[in-house]
């Protein structure tokens, strides 16, 4: 018979794994489409073609020129602000197209 030791709750190993840097980071890439939806609103969200991320470096493309110019002028403001709403620093530099 095997006595166990160090047991915990399986709700307890799933925030541990969750929590590792690298699986964070993916989990918030996989969010990052709501969170432009969200940050940004249907609008931009509904001229918005592409977004990839790479290497930190979100690359967005835009159908309207007007509100890619906006964003734009906006990038940094706009990165600050999906990096808050994931809850950590995923996005370093916004490149709009």
């Amino acid at each position: 018979m095997m006595k166990r030791t160090n047991t915990q709750h399986i709700g307890e190993v799933l925030r541990e794994f969750f929590s590792r840097p690298y699986i964070a980071a993916k989990l918030a890439e996989g969010h990052l489409p709501d969170v432009w939806r969200e940050a940004l609103g249907e609008r931009v969200a509904s001229v918005t073609t592409e977004l990839r991320l790479e290497n930190h470096v979100l690359y967005a493309r835009l159908s309207s020129s007007v509100i890619r110019q906006e964003i734009f002028y906006r990038r940094e403001e706009v990165a600050a602000e999906l990096n808050r709403r994931l809850g950590l620093r995923l996005v370093n530099v916004l490149i709009v197209k």
